[in-house]
């Protein structure tokens, strides 16, 4: 935040970093990570907790925008972002902070299968429904074009390939070359989401603010614990995936919302509010797994 206030760096550097990000530190993170994972049942709950929570959170939204009466664009804009978190940009650096290096393939699991296939999918429904520009790329909805933005993004082109490096014995050049480029990720990210917080917000929307931040950091991942405690299930992989179910809006489906003109303030404020209180809620978060997740 303070590089972009003394101008040190072009305005476009937040999209530049994102981009080096996207292409190179996090499909070097999924072709480090993902190969030394052990494949079980259990990744099943990262696999599909991301997807109830959307479900979830839609459905919330939807029914307190019709009770309070919010604009189109304001429901437009929380149904994009308070249902997609920001697991990967900031979840893989807070899972790496509070859980160590081991849990990071189950947060990839709950990033790649989940927020990342959301995105492409659910995300694109939205904006194809409440979209009026006939010129944005992303609201032309079509199965054919859905499943093309999934198959040429670089991290989910390295999960597959990821996937398919289980079954072969790596040498150690291979993890000696991609240690350094994975363990870009965290400083590179941290500027970038530095570069994109605006903290400015109108008092008009001051109540779907509040109702959206509390659904997704607060609201989704007690659904996620409840879920577990009453199913009996505990350990490090339910952790993460509550931990990661906690994670404050994605940068990514904002943007997505900004260039839409959805709201776009709101937008802002959801995205730079929720990255700075995230850093009180997922610690006490951690806490309390600890405790109800022994």
């Amino acid at each position: 935040m303070i590089l972009r206030r003394i101008s040190v760096f072009p305005e476009n550097t937040s999209q530049l970093l994102n981009q080096f990000v996207i292409y190179v530190s996090l499909p070097a993170l999924v072709l480090l990570t993902v190969p030394q994972l052990t494949f079980s049942i259990d990744l099943l709950a990262p696999a599909m907790m991301p997807w109830i929570m959307l479900i979830f959170s839609a459905g919330l939204l939807i029914i307190f925008a019709r009770i309070l009466n919010w604009q189109r664009d304001t429901l437009a804009a929380l149904l994009l972002i308070v249902p997609l978190g920001n697991t990967s940009f900031l979840g893989i650096p807070m899972v790496r902070t509070f859980f160590g290096e081991a849990a990071i393939p189950f947060a990839l699991v709950y990033d790649q299968l989940g927020s990342f296939l959301a995105l492409a999918i659910y995300g694109t429904t939205v904006l194809a429904i409440f979209t009026k520009s006939s010129n944005l790329n992303m609201a032309k909805v079509s199965v054919k074009n859905i499943l093309f933005k999934i198959i040429i993004f670089p991290p989910f082109i390295s999960l597959i390939i990821a996937m398919l490096l289980h079954f072969v014995s790596l040498p150690e050049t291979y993890f000696y070359l991609l240690t350094p480029i994975a363990a870009t990720l965290v400083p590179v990210v941290m500027v970038a989401v530095g570069f994109q917080l605006s903290l400015k917000l109108q008092s008009d929307k001051i109540q779907p603010f509040l109702i959206g931040l509390s659904i997704k950091m607060i609201l989704a991942p007690a659904l996620a614990l409840a879920i577990f405690v009453l199913m009996g299930l505990h350990g490090t992989i339910y952790k993460v995936t509550v931990f990661e179910a906690a994670m404050p809006p994605m940068i990514s489906a904002g943007a997505l919302a900004i260039m839409a003109n959805l709201s776009p303030k709101l937008t802002a404020a959801m995205l730079a509010y929720g990255i700075v209180l995230s850093f009180l809620t997922l610690p006490l978060l951690f806490y309390i797994l600890h405790v109800v997740l022994p």
